[in-house]
């Protein structure tokens, strides 16, 4: 009987792990991501329409970061486009040593981090990292979205855009990645998502 509980308990705590979708500090599941997102303005970006969204092309954005958090949306305004936000880390704010010292977490379209002790200066926490609103171009894009869980190094091509809805309600992507607070959060189209080895 024993031997089965021994078994059972530790076999209990990875399905929990594994099915969690949120949360942060775990291990990365490859090389930790080094650099800054690269993006670049876009002048006068064709309008690309989705559902009863409008979205209007800011910037070009390539970046590969760690997932630091995630969380899923169903009933709020963004959701029909955006189900999933991701709470993403680059530079030191994608190591163990560092991400060890700092609670995450995410929640109403925001991400939230907690220090005790800061591992690295405040202003290199707030930006190295961001809360990305996360809008798949296309089928294959929502499939790999699911994927994608805490501690995954992820590569991302897309867009920075702003969103209009048919009746008039919209919402503005961040350009910038040391702001923080309500409307600083990146609103990506994904055009490719890979995860990184």
């Amino acid at each position: 009987m024993r031997s089965w509980l021994a078994l059972l308990i530790p076999l209990c705590a990875w399905a929990a792990y594994a099915c969690w979708p949120h949360g942060g500090g775990g291990l990365a599941h490859g090389k930790p991501a080094v650099g800054a997102p690269e993006q670049h303005a876009i002048a006068q970006g064709h309008p690309l329409s989705i559902g009863h969204f409008t979205l209007q092309p800011r910037a070009s954005i390539a970046m590969t970061a760690r997932v630091l958090s995630r969380e899923d949306y169903q009933l709020d305004e963004l959701a029909p486009l955006a189900p999933t936000d991701l709470a993403l880390g680059w530079g030191r704010m994608a190591q163990d040593k560092v991400l060890g010292k700092i609670r995450i977490s995410q929640s109403n379209r925001l991400y939230y981090w907690y220090a005790d002790d800061y591992p690295i200066p405040r202003k290199e926490i707030e930006s190295s990292s961001a809360n990305m609103h996360m809008v798949p171009a296309n089928d294959d894009m929502a499939t790999k979205l699911r994927d994608v869980r805490p501690g995954d190094i992820v590569h991302v091509d897309g867009q920075l855009v702003d969103v209009r809805r048919d009746d008039g309600w919209h919402l503005d992507t961040s350009l910038a990645r040391d702001d923080d607070g309500p409307g600083a959060s990146e609103i990506v189209l994904i055009e490719r998502l890979d995860e990184r080895q």
